[in-house]
Order: structure tokens, then C-alpha cells, then sequence
């Protein structure tokens, strides 16, 4: 890592009320020099080309990098081209867990995703840039929001936290795409390229509950939202989120939740109805 050099200029530092983010595709002149670095946490994720921070710490594609408030930002395109989502913020308490990756020098952390959760992190520091630029006055709240996607599927990739399997991940996606789908763990398995026995073998043993708990719960949770926040039928959000049998779902969401949707929507949701 480069030390703080006395003889070099500073860069503009940005002012960040809670978010800045964009993106960057920049020639081989492009570096950035601050020497007490940032107030805010600063996260760059590599599209193409490279970048480097310092000396010796490469940015390839896909590769998420972290800068924690108070680090010396030194970093620039290590070749022809470097191509990146960037954001400045101001972490909410409750993300500070997502931040704790591993370091590859003081106050620079960084993660190599996979492929998928690579893709994943792009599609939703690309929303972040979207929703930042919105007219709409929740603008800023919904860039916030990506960024805070961003993070969860980076943390999914954290050695340090508990790491699920892509082709998981994927079945997953699957399951809360379309609720009504047909989700046997047939389907599933093939979602996640993987035999039957594998899939489920491999999905008891990460998530620790069965392929078809795991549905049932997403479908019941879902069904619980839709209880407190609407007055549609009964029978109606029982095959909005997958039963055919409504009595089979009053039986199950019984279970579930300890009480029939009825009461559960007279003494949990009624406050929130119109």
C-alpha cells in the first residue's frame, strides 16, 4: 500500500449526505489521490478493465472493493480501461455486519464473487445509479435500497459470514419470482443444474430445512403480508401465493402462525387495513 505522499495532490472530496453513487468508465489518466480519505464508506465494483488500489492491490472484473472512512484513497486504472460502479454512503447501524470483509490492506477490504452473485451486485448498484438521478422525491430512499441489495449479495459471497451455494441461490430466485408457480423440487433442481437427491441433499444441509419447507414458509410469510396489509379474500391470497386448496391453506397457515388467517388478520393486521 502506497504511504501518504506530501507531494501529491489532493482530489475533489465529494460532500455525501447519505448516498452518492455512479458509474465510471474511465482511460489510463484516471486515479484518485485523498489523503485522509472519506467520511463515508466508498464501494467500487469492476465491470471491465482494471483498476488498482495502492500498490499491488488489484481490481479485475467483478471484484467488489471497500474503502472504510478515514483510509487513504489511492487507487486509479492499472492498464487501458477501467470500468465501475462506484458509491459513497453513510451505512445504516444495523448494515455495519455487512461491511466486516476480509482486508487486504488497512481499511481496504475486498471480495471476488461468483459469477451469478457478481451479476447480482451489478444489477443493483446499477439501480442504486438509476433511482439516484429519479425525479420522484423517494428517489434517494429507493438508491438507498439498492445499495443495501447490493450489500446482501455481497454478503452472501463474505467468507466471513455464512456463504450459500449458487446454484442455491438460484433455486431461491426461483421460488420468490412466482410464488404460484409450480416449485416441486423437481423444478428446483433444475433451476440449480443439479439431480434431485443432490439438490436436496445440498439445500437441507446449507439452509437446514427441506426444499418444500423452505416454499411452504415463503408462501406462508407472503400470505401473512398480504393478511395485514389488504383486504382481499381469503381464498384469493391462498392461490395468490401457491394453494389451490384454501381450507388446506387455512390448515397449514394454522400451523404456520398459530392462528386461521381470519384471526390472524383480525388481531395482527387490523391496524393496518383501510
Amino acid at each position: 500500500m502506497n504511504l501518504r505522499d506530501p507531494a501529491k495532490p489532493d482530489s475533489f472530496t465529494p460532500t455525501v449526505r447519505r448516498l452518492l453513487a455512479g458509474e465510471f468508465d474511465e482511460g489510463p489518466a484516471y486515479s484518485t489521490y485523498r489523503r485522509r480519505g472519506t467520511t463515508d464508506w466508498l464501494l467500487i465494483h469492476t465491470l471491465d478493465g482494471r483498476g488498482s488500489f495502492g500498490s499491488g492491490i488489484s481490481a479485475d472484473p467483478g471484484v467488489t472493493t471497500l474503502i472504510s472512512p478515514g483510509t487513504l484513497q489511492d487507487y486509479g486504472t492499472a492498464r487501458d480501461r477501467w470500468h465501475f460502479l462506484f458509491a459513497h454512503f453513510h451505512p445504516r447501524p444495523d448494515w455495519l455486519p455487512l461491511l466486516d470483509w476480509p482486508s487486504v490492506a488497512p481499511g481496504i477490504l475486498q471480495l471476488q464473487p461468483s459469477p451469478t452473485a457478481a451479476e447480482r451486485i451489478t444489477s443493483a448498484l446499477s439501480e442504486a445509479v438509476r433511482h439516484q438521478d429519479s425525479v420522484l422525491p423517494q428517489g434517494e430512499l429507493l438508491s438507498f435500497n439498492a445499495l443495501e441489495a447490493a450489500l446482501l449479495w455481497c454478503d452472501t459471497q463474505n467468507p466471513k459470514a455464512a456463504q450459500l451455494d449458487d446454484r442455491l441461490l438460484r433455486a431461491i430466485e426461483c421460488v420468490d419470482r412466482n410464488l404460484r408457480a409450480d416449485l416441486s423440487v423437481a423444478v428446483l433442481a433444475r433451476t440449480s443444474t443439479l439431480s434431485v437427491s443432490r439438490f436436496a441433499h445440498l439445500f437441507r444441509t446449507q439452509l437446514g430445512v427441506t426444499p418444500q419447507q423452505f416454499v411452504e414458509r415463503r408462501r406462508l410469510d407472503a400470505a401473512a403480508r398480504l393478511l395485514e396489509l389488504t383486504t382481499r379474500p381469503i381464498s384469493a391470497i391462498a392461490t395468490d401465493v401457491g394453494f389451490a386448496n384454501p381450507l388446506y391453506f387455512s390448515t397449514r397457515f394454522h400451523t404456520h402462525t398459530g392462528h386461521s388467517p381470519t384471526q390472524y388478520r383480525r388481531q395482527l393486521g387490523s391496524t393496518l387495513l383501510p
